[in-house]
């Protein structure tokens, strides 16, 4: 039996899933979303999977510090914070725990400025245009990776 536990972290915007731009997003709600990362999470041996979403970057930054010792893991979709915040950067660096960025839409194929990723620099693996289903492959990542940690 597994005590292992994964923090999912949203960004800001992500909680108008289904209503914001269904064609790059798709028509499934923040509500599926976090069904898709609870099931995907407890399939992957998460003994649990807590949800966070904010549209406030220090509200993001106060959850990536506050891990810390209680979880095992990140997946993270900083969303438009991705290419802007050098503290949520700094925040995964400080915590040191293993993160996956993760992103619904295919993020290399839209606007240059979406081409940077100051987050992924903390992360081991990017997940990126897979839809919410991402979700279920990040954190089967992120399993894969604790594995590998306590073999070690």
């Amino acid at each position: 039996m597994t005590t292992r536990k994964a923090l999912v972290i949203n960004g800001p915007n992500l909680n108008m899933l289904g209503i914001r731009e269904p064609a790059i997003y798709g028509s499934n709600t923040y509500a599926e979303l976090v069904r898709i990362c609870r099931e995907a999470g407890a399939a992957a041996g998460f003994a649990e999977v807590e949800v966070f979403q904010s549209n406030h970057e220090g509200a993001l930054i106060d959850t990536i510090q506050a891990a810390l010792g209680r979880f095992d893991g990140i997946v993270i979709n900083p969303a438009a914070y991705t290419h802007t915040s050098v503290g949520i950067l700094d925040a995964l660096k400080a915590v040191g725990l293993p993160a996956v960025e993760i992103h619904i839409s295919d993020v290399d194929a839209r606007e240059s400025f979406r081409q940077v990723s100051y987050a992924g620099m903390a992360c081991f693996a990017r997940v990126a245009g897979e839809g919410l289903q991402g979700y279920a492959h990040a954190l089967a990542l992120l399993a894969h990776k604790l594995d590998e940690k306590s073999r070690h």
